[in-house]
């Protein structure tokens, strides 16, 4: 097969884009993942290649699902990749934590990408960092795409030879930042993998976890050495000795804009590690500093470790951080600008915001042709409002929140509408519908229907089943027909025959455009009756269905 990238080459790359080939480089085989922005152009770009490179690479149902995927392919000795958002981590941590204490025979490198300022994340910018404090595993943070693409050949290498998994942290605009890479040797590794039982290694059943954890805590100062060792957590002189700055990911590019906007030059210790951080380094940085800025993302985990260091070696020393620049929203060059004038008493104004004026105001709106607007359409037609509570959930279908629909009450997490609807419904005598996308079904609504059913609630749900994967970027998941998929496509999974399965008889699948009269009818009977109620609204997404009239498949 033809292979996409050339030796010696150099791309103008994404930081998701520069990930892929640091792992092409470090010669990955497998790759699991479930599209989650800011991470989604990992698995995008994987799904493209991977007949070329030869490796396996699925889209998992949900995120938990493709960690524990993954580490079966690491125990059986294989190179894995395993990408997620900030969110993903959440439904991954069940198995993260104690996947920490095992010891896998192939390299695994785990990416998850957090969203400060909620660009493409409705529920909070979570700093996923402080889950991480559990894990005891090496975490590098890249600020540019060279970074990022050289960050994954580390983590592999460390990976491997501390036989734990490494997690590589990004941002936002880490993860679609554009730059040049240099294209290096990739090798492709073309073998089967065997698991050798060894239940010390596998097993984290009591006793083996306590000595496991024991392990796991030594290997701090090992790694700490190595990442000091090939180069990491640089620090770059300065002019100006008495105040220094302390800096990880993106933040460290905006604080080098800065510096060059006043014409400063500070001296910068780069945080490439956030576990280990480098604390000797950090020590013999804060010496003789009469102050210390301090830029991360998102909230003042770095900054906190430096003031408990200072006390040991400089108490005297000024630490300005989050005091200044506040813990809500992504890093901006406004805000080092703010501490860099505030740690040297500079003369600065924030540059006004621009007030654009827009001849209408406009909201979020659902793309041109999109099933969704017939589905609202119906319920707007049929339902007062205020007679009915929404329970909304995460898709393109969180659009009906804005106007003109107003219909999404709530939103939590994925598959959140069903417990919510059955909560609420257990609690009150008020009506409720449940909104839930076909992607989001397979993801994270099972346990909660089997909830509903098996505790008798009355909700009406409306499954949105645009057959794919539409939000993050149209990719497929199980329920997508095969006509939409590659060579991997094996099953079309239908929600119906799962529902069908559970007992569900008031069930009615149709086409919420072709049968838009139908759909309002149901709607209108199934709310008079106190009984479990779904409706699936099937229509494949308009960008989907232009391409299957192109000829083209993803």
């Amino acid at each position: 097969m033809k292979k996409i990238f050339k030796k010696g080459e150099i791309l103008p790359l994404i930081g998701n884009e520069g990930i892929v080939v640091g792992a092409l480089e470090a010669s990955v085989q497998s790759v699991f993942t479930y599209p989650g922005t800011p991470a989604s152009e990992i698995g995008n770009l994987f799904y493209k290649i991977k007949e070329n490179y030869g490796i396996y690479m699925e889209y998992s149902t949900n995120e938990i699902v493709a960690l524990e995927s993954g580490a079966g392919t690491a125990f059986a000795g294989l190179k894995t990749l395993v990408a997620m958002k900030h969110f993903g981590a959440n439904v991954a941590l069940d198995a993260l934590i104690p996947l920490a204490h095992t010891k896998p025979r192939g390299g695994m490198v785990i990416v998850i990408a957090d969203d400060p300022s909620c660009h493409s994340s409705a529920q909070s910018e979570q700093d996923s960092r402080i889950l991480w404090q559990n894990l005891y595993l090496p975490i590098l943070e890249p600020s540019t795409p060279g970074e990022a693409k050289e960050f994954t050949k580390i983590a592999f290498t460390l990976s491997e030879t501390f036989q734990k998994p490494v997690i590589i942290r990004t941002t936002t605009r880490v993860s679609h930042q554009g730059g040049p890479v240099k294209i290096g040797q990739i090798k492709i590794q073309k073998k089967k993998g065997v698991f050798k039982k060894e239940k010390e290694r596998f097993d984290t059943m009591p006793p083996f976890v306590l000595k496991q954890k024991a392990d796991l805590i030594s290997l701090k100062e090992k790694i700490e050495k190595y990442l000091e060792k090939i180069g990491l957590n640089k620090i770059s002189p300065g002019k100006i000795k008495e105040i220094g700055a302390i800096t990880s990911g993106v933040s460290h590019l905006y604080l080098l804009e800065s510096l060059k906007k006043f014409n400063i030059s500070l001296p910068i210790l780069k945080i490439d590690s956030f576990y280990p951080l480098p604390s000797k380094k950090i020590i013999n940085f804060l010496r003789k500093k009469k102050k210390i800025i301090v830029a991360e993302e998102i909230i003042d985990l770095i900054e906190r470790e430096v003031k408990i260091l200072s006390k040991e070696v400089n108490p005297q020393v000024k630490i300005l951080g989050k005091d200044i620049v506040g813990l809500v929203g992504e890093m901006n060059t406004e805000k080092t600008s703010l501490l860099l004038t505030e740690a040297l008493k500079l003369k600065y104004q924030r540059t006004p915001k621009r007030k654009i004026k827009l001849p209408v105001k406009r909201t979020p709106r659902f793309c041109p042709g999109c099933p969704y607007w017939s589905i609202f359409n119906a319920l707007a037609k049929e339902i007062k409002k205020e007679k009915v509570v929404f329970t909304g959930d995460i898709g393109c279908y969180m659009i009906g929140y804005f106007p003109p629909f107003e219909m999404q009450d709530t939103s939590l997490c994925m598959g959140s509408s069903l417990g919510l609807a059955h909560g609420i419904d257990k609690s009150t005598k008020q009506k409720v519908i449940a909104f839930i996308g076909d992607s989001t079904f397979f993801h994270a609504s099972l346990p909660n229907i089997i909830n509903i059913v098996n505790n008798q609630s009355n909700p009406l749900i409306i499954i949105f089943d645009n057959q794919i994967t539409a939000m993050t970027g149209r990719q497929p998941h199980p329920g997508t027909p095969l006509k939409y998929k590659t060579h991997d496509g094996k099953k079309e999974i239908k929600i119906e025959k799962i529902l069908t399965a559970l007992g569900i008889e008031n069930l009615t699948i149709l086409d919420p455009i072709k049968e838009n009269q139908l759909l309002r009818e149901k709607i209108r009977e199934f709310l008079k009756e106190d009984k479990l109620k779904v409706v699936i609204c099937r229509h494949p997404c308009r960008y989907v269905n232009a391409l299957e009239k192109a000829k083209l498949r993803y």
